[in-house]
């Protein structure tokens, strides 16, 4: 249940229907926005009168929230979030943010090398995996804690944001020591004690969509870190396993407006990991900033044919500075800019 405060509310009545909440058991949340106030319940409900609350002094209506997730609904929070990434560089609001770099981190001369020029084609954050979640385990696991210094060493050379995975809470000091952002994988988006345990920091968390995961258990994920007190959290949609085969998996696109209605999360889309075909992502992140995604998260490869991980869907760094030019235009036809 929500309370929506009347435009010109004093104080004095925004307490008074906070304490009436409050009388009726439940906790109350308040979410101050540009144009709109709103109060909302956490808890059992039962306790409160929707009626008498409709009542009271500076109040304008009270609504009812079926849905499960609170802190992430837009019904509680109606303004876009913005969220802060570190280096100046914010995700949500009137500009694309573009997260580029390998999918997986090999050396000093690759990441420093993939890292210049994605940022020379307009990038505002680099990614790279230091710790990698693979389907078999013969194939590359990534460089570990050495991959995290690689990234640190490319974040010297270009001051931009660090977005990488983490896969265990064991990892976890060292990524709020070291990185900017904590990606939590498609395969970990169930992973509710590592969600709980991110949630506990105040760490920019990009949330990926699971390979299976509805919107409503995607946003339910979300729930899980904003309850332990972190507000920074960045959804991903990468595509979902459908019965077909051609692509790696489909880019449902279609998520983008459906979670921007639901919820107040920016959300970027990651067409490398969607499509698996290198020569399919420039058109899907075209259409991703059409459908209103606040971001791209591109994988780009010095060397892709020698790729340790992916390389079928790494584009090169001239292919990555095309895609930015095309990004632009089609922003700008949606009234946004890069």
């Amino acid at each position: 249940m929500v309370i929506v405060m009347k435009p010109g509310f004093s104080q004095q009545e925004l307490e008074g229907a906070k304490r009436a909440m409050e009388a009726g058991g439940v906790r109350v949340m308040v979410s101050q926005g540009e144009h709109t106030t709103i109060l909302g319940a956490e808890g059992d409900i039962g306790g409160l009168d929707q009626e008498q609350l409709g009542q009271l002094p500076g109040v304008e209506r009270v609504m009812r929230v079926s849905e499960p997730y609170k802190k992430a609904n837009r019904k509680f929070h109606p303004d876009d979030s913005v969220i802060d990434i570190g280096k100046g560089v914010h995700v949500g609001g009137n500009r694309l943010v573009v997260i580029a770099g390998p999918c997986s981190v090999e050396s000093r001369e690759q990441m420093i090398g993939v890292a210049r020029a994605v940022k020379a084609s307009g990038a505002q954050a680099m990614r790279g995996g230091a710790y990698k979640p693979r389907t078999s385990p013969y194939a590359f696991q990534g460089k570990g804690v050495e991959g995290i210094h690689l990234l640190q060493e490319a974040q010297q050379a270009t001051d931009m944001p660090i977005v990488t995975e983490l896969m265990s809470s064991d990892q976890l000091s060292l990524f709020l020591e070291a990185v900017d952002v904590i990606q939590i994988g498609a395969r970990n988006l169930q992973n509710f004690d590592l969600l709980k345990k991110v949630g506990r920091t105040r760490k920019p968390i990009l949330l990926k969509r699971g390979l299976s995961a509805t919107i409503e258990e995607w946003l339910m994920s979300a729930e899980y870190i904003m309850s332990e007190g972190n507000p920074n959290v960045i959804l991903c949609e990468r595509g979902i396993r459908t019965f077909e085969t051609y692509t790696r998996n489909t880019l449902d696109l279609s998520a983008v407006l459906a979670v921007k209605q639901l919820s107040h999360l920016p959300v970027v889309v990651d067409p490398s990991h969607a499509c698996g075909r290198a020569w399919m992502v420039e058109g899907m992140a075209m259409a991703a900033v059409a459908a209103g995604a606040d971001g791209l998260l591109i994988e780009v490869h010095n060397d892709p044919h020698n790729a340790l991980c992916d390389g079928a869907q790494s584009l090169t760094p001239e292919e990555f500075a095309s895609l930015m030019d095309k990004v632009r235009s089609v922003a700008a036809c949606v009234g946004r800019e890069v």
